[in-house]
């Protein structure tokens, strides 16, 4: 896929970063020189110009472009001219950030699907993560329901997943077992410890075992999920 993201702060540059890992190709643009800098080496294409001025535009492959992500986090005027500019390119798919409730008015007025807002997000999974200290990793569905990865308790080790009846006794449900996985040794590293990889196993049936170490990811209320991490935290 083709992204051009717009605006090269911590949130931008991180994303240009991880969708390049990820095998896209992606153009970083910002008005501020020392920020392309730190990216010219790292993604397929950056651009250092104002992208409230349309005509600059014209350096950027536009028709070819999937996906435009505004990621300003510093001027939420200048992220509003941009997301307009952008919704004059009818193919494209725009990603915006909000910075307010307003701006989130303003982007929803202009036919703005995707909106993100990085730091609400992200102080939302620290704080899930310091309330659920037995989770790992917390992902909101919707206000109501939640995707949550803890370890398998101490008392579910050896024990098939129909046996522990995570449905009726705790209206969570599993979808899947990341699990240590050892790896077969060279000769030249024996002695050094077991090396091993984390792995999803796949999809669960009612025979699979669970192992010590397990990594349960579950799906359900967010009151399911808290009452259960609750519980069998003290395991």
């Amino acid at each position: 896929m083709k992204i051009i993201i717009i605006g090269l702060g911590n949130f931008g540059r991180s994303l240009a970063l991880n969708l390049t890992d990820n095998g896209h190709e992606v153009f970083g643009v910002d008005h501020k020189m020392e920020k392309v800098d730190l990216l010219k080496d790292h993604i397929a294409n950056v651009v250092c110009m104002d992208a409230n001025n349309e005509a600059a535009y014209k350096v950027l492959p536009m028709q070819q472009a999937d996906l435009g992500i505004v990621a300003i986090g510093e001027n939420e005027g200048s992220s509003i001219v941009t997301t307009a500019i952008l919704k004059k390119y009818k193919h494209l798919r725009i990603v915006s950030r909000s910075l307010s409730k307003i701006h989130d008015t303003i982007l929803e007025a202009m036919g703005i699907n995707d909106v993100v807002h990085p730091e609400q997000d992200a102080a939302f999974r620290l704080t899930k993560q310091i309330s659920f200290n037995y989770a790992l990793d917390y992902f909101r569905v919707d206000n109501k329901y939640s995707i949550a990865e803890v370890f398998s308790p101490y008392s579910f080790n050896g024990k098939s997943v129909k046996s522990i009846k995570l449905t009726q006794k705790y209206s969570v449900s599993l979808i899947t077992v990341i699990r240590d996985i050892k790896n077969p040794m060279s000769y030249k590293d024996k002695g050094k410890g077991n090396a091993s990889t984390r792995k999803v196993i796949g999809l669960v049936t009612g025979d699979t075992i669970l192992q010590k170490g397990d990594i349960l990811t579950l799906f359900g209320s967010n009151k399911s999920i808290m009452n259960f991490v609750k519980e069998k935290n003290h395991d």
